[in-house]
């Protein structure tokens, strides 16, 4: 979600007269807060997770799926019931960039005892029921990374047309200035953007390659004033606006460490990010870059008691993973937000990916476990990451030897002396399939899950935690293997088998209304899908 300051937006004109002084002032606001807080420890370890939402209108007399543009109405009903009545309301309700969307945490952060894992499937539960409850007929709320036609003509309601040739931020031929949320923080990120770049955000993927598609596929762009002629790449959707990237929803985790030392060991751990350089050189990386959203009232802070103009650039970079340090005057300790994750289909599948990343957490701080490669290696993973079918076909980078000077007891169960690998320069890491990563192969790497399942043994668990971890665990196993199918994949093959589809690479609204109807199905239990979900015992409340 990011910054989300009130006041008077600048344009970009006037924004980048204050660029340096925003800069400056965001370095002396972070090292005020360090200089504060360097030494705090003990802090209480806590976690939290984020599910943004897509609010969706069936319209089943048409065959048409449409997003709806009212999440600022949902949104402060929502609030209005919640927080804003109750302070300790087991739900919080957020913006976020598009007007079809909202966001949603627990009320009050996770703790750090095992019996915690239990009660994140039933919150995620009582989330997606609130919001549900304060829709309109016909409406429904979708955990869905992308809406299949978004951009195409008529994707919201009420239905917008772009206005590319008149004034507004996007000045996009597909999305909608309307379908950006009204705060004006959404709305100045997208004009600045534009403004700075000199030209429209410019997006190509490669078309999915059916029978019938053409080839090559060129578009064709009729009230094009010859800027997106230039961009479009052929066998290509072009895409020229911010909402197709920040339109999208995604999964994301935030840990509360004990400590600053502990909260740079698990960024760099998580990001696999290498070579020791200090703090002070990951947090200038962050000042080479320019404001995107200055209001006017908040030029000249205090630099002492606010944050602002660090967060500034801290929130508009849009990274995988976040180093987020505590907000002044705060009892909020070192973070560490995880950000990569698609959104999943069902609380279920959310909440075993958030307890994964959680319990893997806790594995890596426990016996000092040394994931480390190149940052280089890690871009080339996640452009792997991209490709179709990544999950069973593609080759990602890792470390070999994970255990070098962990803790003894884990070591002494499987090292890498034991498999004979060298742990010198290029040999401390190769390339593995997702499968070896996760579930692991002999005399090659032991697997994420087999870690995780040895710590598991080593503590004190109730029987219903121990129960549902492994149920979560059994899902992330057996979408690794490919025994069970990626979400992606799922949809792809639905796609591909609807009556209607002509593989031309072209979803339909009734392919798309029949897809989402069948999404919004499973989601609420009323379908089964073990090709995508298996068959878990005790799914939750």
């Amino acid at each position: 979600m990011g910054l989300l300051s009130k006041g008077s937006p600048l344009n970009w004109e006037e924004t980048k007269k204050y660029a340096d002084h925003v800069r400056k002032h965001g370095i002396v606001q972070f090292l005020n807060i360090y200089n504060k807080v360097k030494e705090r420890q003990k802090d209480v370890l806590l976690w939290g997770d984020e599910v943004e939402y897509m609010l969706i209108e069936m319209d089943e007399k048409n065959g048409k799926v449409r997003l709806v543009l009212n999440g600022g109405e949902v949104l402060e009903t929502l609030q209005d019931k919640g927080e804003k009545t109750n302070p300790n309301h087991p739900t919080l309700w957020r913006p976020e960039y598009g007007s079809y969307m909202i966001e949603g945490t627990p009320g009050q952060p996770y703790g750090g005892t095992m019996s915690e894992f239990n009660t994140v499937e039933d919150n995620m539960g009582k989330r997606r029921r609130e919001a549900s409850s304060v829709l309109n007929k016909n409406e429904t709320l979708a955990t869905i990374t992308s809406f299949p036609r978004l951009g195409c003509p008529g994707f919201t309601q009420p239905e917008y047309k772009p206005t590319p040739v008149e004034k507004g931020v996007s000045k996009s031929l597909f999305f909608p200035d309307e379908a950006i949320n009204q705060h004006p923080r959404f709305s100045t990120l997208t004009r600045n953007i534009r403004h700075r770049r000199g030209e429209k955000v410019v997006i190509n993927v490669p078309i999915f390659k059916d029978k019938c598609t053409p080839s090559p596929f060129v578009e064709k762009f009729p009230e094009d004033d010859g800027e997106a002629a230039r961009a479009a790449l052929p066998d290509h959707i072009y895409m020229d606006a911010m909402g197709f990237g920040m339109g999208n929803c995604c999964l994301q985790v935030t840990f509360q460490a004990c400590s600053i030392e502990e909260a740079r060991y698990l960024y760099d751990q998580l990001a696999t990010f290498w070579i020791d350089k200090l703090l002070a050189q990951h947090i200038a990386h962050l000042f080479i870059r320019d404001p995107l959203s200055l209001f006017e009232e908040n030029i000249y802070l205090d630099d002492e008691n606010e944050s602002d103009h660090f967060e500034n650039l801290q929130s508009t970079n849009w990274q995988t993973m976040r180093f987020k340090p505590p907000p002044p005057n705060s009892d909020i300790g070192w973070r560490v937000e995880f950000r990569p994750m698609e959104v999943q289909l069902t609380d279920f599948e959310n909440s075993a990916f958030v307890v994964f990343i959680v319990l893997l957490t806790r594995v890596i701080l426990s016996y000092k476990l040394d994931f480390l490669i190149p940052l280089s290696k890690v871009d080339e993973n996640m452009k792997v990451a991209q490709k179709r079918n990544a999950v069973q076909e593609g080759m990602f980078y890792f470390r070999k030897d994970i255990y070098k000077g962990c803790n003894p007891a884990l070591d002494s169960s499987s090292s890498a002396a034991q498999n004979g690998l060298d742990s010198e320069g290029d040999n401390e890491y190769t390339l593995m399939s997702i499968d070896t990563i996760i579930n692991g192969k002999e005399g090659i790497f032991q697997g994420l899950i087999p870690i995780l399942n040895c710590y598991l043994e080593n503590m004190e668990v109730d029987v219903d935690t121990r129960c549902t971890i492994l149920n979560y665990l059994k899902l992330i196993k057996r979408r690794a293997s490919g025994e069970l199918m990626t979400m992606a994949k799922w949809m792809r093959e639905f796609v591909d088998k609807h009556p209607q589809y002509k593989q031309d690479s072209v979803i339909t609204d009734r392919i798309n209304y029949d897809l989402l109807r069948k999404c919004d199905s499973i989601t609420k239990g009323e379908e089964r899908c073990p090709e995508l979900i298996g068959d878990p015992v005790n799914r939750g409340k």
